[in-house]
C-alpha cells in the first residue's frame, strides 16, 4: 500500500462549473493560496453543516485546520468558529446542536492532542486533559459522553528484561508495545477508565447510547500487526467479545487487510467497516449484534437495482467513509473509470441501488447526512473546479461554500478521460490534462507521464493541485499530462485489479507505454519529449519505465518520488512487508525470482535518462535507501545526469509547503532543461 469515505438519497452529479473570464497563469506559488474542505458535519435539525478548512500557513510553513459552519438554506455566509490555527479536526455535533466537539491542538507548538467543546458562540473549551494527549474520540448523542483513547506502555516479561531495564538507552526491537487506554466523560464528571485490554485501538466508534464500541484493535501500534493481525472487537457491559474474523482474514482475498471507517447503525444493531486490500477490491463488511449474537458477513458488489454498469462495483481505493442511512441502508463511494459517486447499498435486498439519470464526471470526498429529516451534504469536484461543499434537501442541491473562489479566474487545465488498448488487448484508461486553450490540431506538445501512486487506488477526474504526482503545474506551464490507471488501479473491474498480481514491473509498464504511443499516434504528445514522473508506487514504475531495456519511447527526462528500487529490500525495510508479499506471492525466498523481476535494480544499466529523484529523509514506507541506492548508480557508475534532493524531517509524504513548492519547481526545471529541443 505505497499510498499517501433511502432512494431518494443516491446521487444525481450535476456540472458544478461557472464561466467566468480566466485571466491567471498558475505557477508553483498558487499552491499556497488552495484551501481544502476536509471533513464535515450535518447538525441534528439540518439547518446547518460543520466543516474543518485546511489552509496553508507560509510563515509557519505548514498545514493546518480551522472550524466552520454554514447554514443549509444557502442563504447565509459561513462562520468561522476557530482562527488559532489548532487543526481541527474530527466534528461531532453535540445532542443539543448548540457546540461541536473536535479533536485540537490548541495552546502552542507543544500542545497535546485534546478534545474540545467549540460552542456556535462562544470560545472552545477543553474538555479533556490527557497528560500525553488524547488519540481518538467518538461522541454518544444519547448519553451526552465523550469516549476517547490514551496511548500507554505494556511490558511484556521475559528472560531479558531485566538486562533491558538496565541498559534502558538503547532502542529495543521488542519488550515494551504501545497499547491504549479508553476512558469516557460525561459533563463536568471526572474521566472513567472503560478499557484497558493491553492492546492497540487502532480506530473506534460508539452507539448512539454509549452502550457498544466498536474497535479494530492489534496487539500493538506496528504497520505490520495491523495490517495481518488486526481485528474487529465489540464492547458490551464492561466485555469485549470478538466477531468471526473468518470474513476477512482466512477467507479473504488476502489475509493482510487494513480495517477502517467503522460505523453503526442508529439502534446499535449493526456495524460496518471498510476491508482494504493492497492488489484485491476493497470490501465493506458488516456486523450484526443483533440477538445477543455477533455475525459478520461481506456487503454483495455484483447485485445492483437499477441501470448497472460493466464490471464489479468498486469500493473507493483504499477505503470509503461508511455512513447508515437508518438501519438497513448503507451509504458509501464507489470508485468507478477515474469518478467517485455516492451508492447506497440496501441490506434488505442485498442490492447497490443505482440512480437512472447518468451521471457525469465528478469525484465525491466527503460525505454526510440526516436522513430522518432528508438532509445530505457532501464535498464534491469535477472537471472544472476545485471541489466545494453543497447540501441536498429535499432532492434539491444547493452550493454552500466555495473555499477558492479566487481560482475562478485561474488557466485551469482541460481534463478528459481517455481510454486506449494495451498490448493484451485489455482496455486501460486514465485523466488527461491539457493547457488552457489547447485546441485539437494544435502542434504536439511535451507530455509528462504522471503516475499514481498504491498501485490499489486511481488517478481521477478532477482538477487537483498535487506536488506529488505532478498535477495541474505541469499542465498550466504548457504541458499535456497523462495519468494512467495501469493494470492493477480501482475502478475499471476486479480482473483489471488483479492482474498486476505477479506482473509488477511487466503488465502496468506495458499499459503505460501504451497510453503515451496513443498520444503520440493522437498527435498530441512530441515523440522527442516525452518525461515520466510519480511518487511511491509512481516513483517505483518511473524507476521501472526508466531501466526499461530497449522501450518503445524515448524519455528524455524521469522525476522519482519516494520509489521502490529493490523489493527485496522493500520487504526487509519498508513498514508493511504485506506489500511485496502479496504482489510477489510470497516470502523473498519462496519466489525469489518474482522479486528480481519486480526489482529494476537489476536492469540499472539500461538508464539513460536524465532522472530527478526525490524522498523525504524519515521514509519509512518507501525508506531512502532505494532512493540513495539509484542516485549511487547513476552518478557514480553511469555517469547519467542526476540530483537527489533528501528533505530532511520528512516521512512519506512532504509537509512543509515549502518542500512541496521546492519539488515543484525543481520538476519543472528539470524537465524544461532536458526536454527543450
Amino acid at each position: 500500500m505505497r499510498r499517501l469515505l433511502p432512494l431518494a438519497f443516491l446521487l444525481v452529479v450535476g456540472s458544478l462549473s461557472s464561466a467566468q473570464e480566466r485571466t491567471h497563469a498558475i505557477t508553483p506559488a498558487d499552491y499556497a493560496s488552495i484551501k481544502t474542505i476536509t471533513e464535515i458535519a450535518v447538525s441534528p435539525d439540518g439547518q446547518q453543516v460543520a466543516y474543518c478548512l485546511a489552509s496553508w500557513n507560509e510563515k509557519a510553513d505548514k498545514l493546518a485546520r480551522e472550524l466552520w459552519v454554514v447554514d443549509t438554506d444557502g442563504k447565509g455566509k459561513p462562520k468561522q468558529l476557530t482562527t488559532d490555527r489548532a487543526n481541527d479536526r474530527h466534528p461531532k455535533w453535540s445532542a443539543d446542536g448548540k457546540s461541536i466537539y473536535v479533536l485540537a491542538n490548541r495552546g502552542g507548538a507543544k500542545a497535546k492532542t485534546q478534545v474540545w467543546k467549540v460552542p456556535l458562540d462562544g470560545k472552545p473549551e477543553a474538555v479533556t486533559k490527557a497528560p500525553a494527549g488524547v488519540v481518538a474520540f467518538d461522541y454518544a448523542p444519547k448519553a451526552d459522553t465523550i469516549f476517547y483513547t490514551v496511548d500507554a506502555k505494556a511490558v511484556d516479561k521475559d528472560d531479558f528484561t531485566t538486562l533491558r531495564e538496565k541498559y534502558g538507552k538503547i532502542n529495543y526491537s521488542q519488550g515494551k508495545r504501545t497499547v491504549s487506554e479508553l476512558f469516557s466523560v460525561t459533563g463536568e464528571d471526572k474521566a472513567k477508565k472503560v478499557l484497558a485490554e493491553k492492546r492497540y485501538i487502532r480506530e473506534f466508534v460508539v452507539t448512539s447510547d454509549g452502550k457498544k464500541i466498536a474497535m479494530v484493535s492489534a496487539i500493538d501500534d506496528t504497520v505490520v500487526k495491523s495490517e495481518g493481525e488486526s481485528r474487529v472487537d465489540v464492547w458490551e457491559n464492561g466485555k469485549v467479545v470478538t466477531p468471526p474474523t473468518e470474513v476477512y482474514r482466512a477467507k479473504a482475498a488476502s489475509p493482510y487487510a487494513w480495517l477502517e471507517n467503522l460505523a453503526w447503525n442508529l439502534d446499535g444493531t449493526k456495524f460496518a467497516f471498510c476491508c482494504i486490500h493492497d492488489a484485491y477490491p476493497a470490501e465493506i463488511i458488516i456486523g450484526s449484534s443483533a440477538g445477543g449474537k455477533l455475525t459478520m458477513e461481506r456487503m454483495n458488489r455484483k447485485k445492483t437495482v437499477g441501470p448497472a454498469p460493466k464490471g464489479e462495483l468498486q469500493v473507493r481505493g483504499y477505503g470509503s467513509p461508511i455512513q447508515w442511512i437508518g438501519n438497513d441502508v448503507l451509504q458509501y463511494l464507489m470508485d468507478k473509470d477515474g469518478n467517485v459517486v455516492t451508492r447506497a447499498y440496501v441490506l434488505t435486498d442485498g442490492a447497490t441501488h443505482i440512480p437512472p439519470k447518468a451521471e457525469k464526471p465528478a469525484v465525491v470526498y466527503a460525505i454526510d447526512a440526516r436522513p430522518e429529516i432528508q438532509v445530505r451534504a457532501e464535498v464534491v469536484g469535477d472537471l472544472t473546479r476545485f471541489p466545494v461543499l453543497r447540501v441536498m434537501i429535499k432532492n434539491e442541491w444547493t452550493e454552500l461554500v466555495d473555499p477558492n473562489p479566487h481560482t475562478k479566474t485561474w488557466k485551469l487545465p482541460t481534463i478528459q478521460h481517455i481510454t486506449w488498448k494495451a498490448p493484451d488487448g485489455a482496455t486501460v484508461g486514465g485523466p488527461l490534462e491539457l493547457p488552457y486553450g489547447h485546441k485539437k490540431g494544435d502542434k504536439p506538445l511535451p507530455l509528462v507521464v504522471a503516475i499514481h501512486g498504491g498501485p490499489t487506488t486511481a488517478s481521477y477526474n478532477d482538477q487537483r493541485f498535487d506536488p506529488h504526482n505532478g498535477r495541474l503545474y505541469f499542465a498550466a506551464a504548457g504541458y499535456a499530462v497523462l495519468c494512467p490507471n495501469y493494470r492493477g488501479s480501482t475502478g475499471y473491474g476486479d480482473k483489471f485489479l488483479t492482474d498486476l498480481i505477479g506482473n509488477e514491473n511487466d503488465i502496468e509498464v506495458k499499459d503505460i507505454l501504451a497510453g503515451i504511443q496513443h498520444l503520440i499516434k493522437e498527435g498530441i504528445a512530441d515523440p522527442d519529449r516525452i518525461a515520466v514522473m510519480g511518487w511511491s508506487n509512481g516513483g517505483y514504475l518511473t524507476n521501472c519505465l526508466i531501466t526499461l531495456k530497449d522501450s518503445p519511447v524515448k524519455i528524455k527526462a524521469a522525476s522519482s518520488g519516494a520509489g521502490i528500487l529493490d523489493t527485496v529490500a522493500e520487504w526487509g525495510f519498508n513498514d508493511e512487508p504485506a506489500y511485496p508479499m502479496v504482489f510477489k506471492k510470497g516470502l523473498p525466498w519462496e519466489q525469489p525470482e518474482l522479486y528480481k523481476r519486480s526489482s529494476p535494480t537489476y536492469s540499472l544499466s539500461n538508464v539513460k535518462t536524465p532522472t530527478l529523484i526525490h524522498v523525504g529523509a524519515n521514509d519509512v514506507r518507501c525508506p531512502p535507501g532505494h532512493s540513495r541506492m539509484l542516485y549511487r548508480a547513476l552518478k557514480e557508475y553511469l555517469k547519467v545526469p542526476t540530483e537527489l534532493n533528501e528533505y530532511p524531517g520528512q516521512p512519506h509524504g512532504l509537509g512543509l509547503l515549502s518542500f512541496r513548492k521546492a519539488k515543484m519547481e525543481w520538476d519543472l526545471a528539470w524537465f524544461e532543461k532536458y526536454l527543450k529541443k
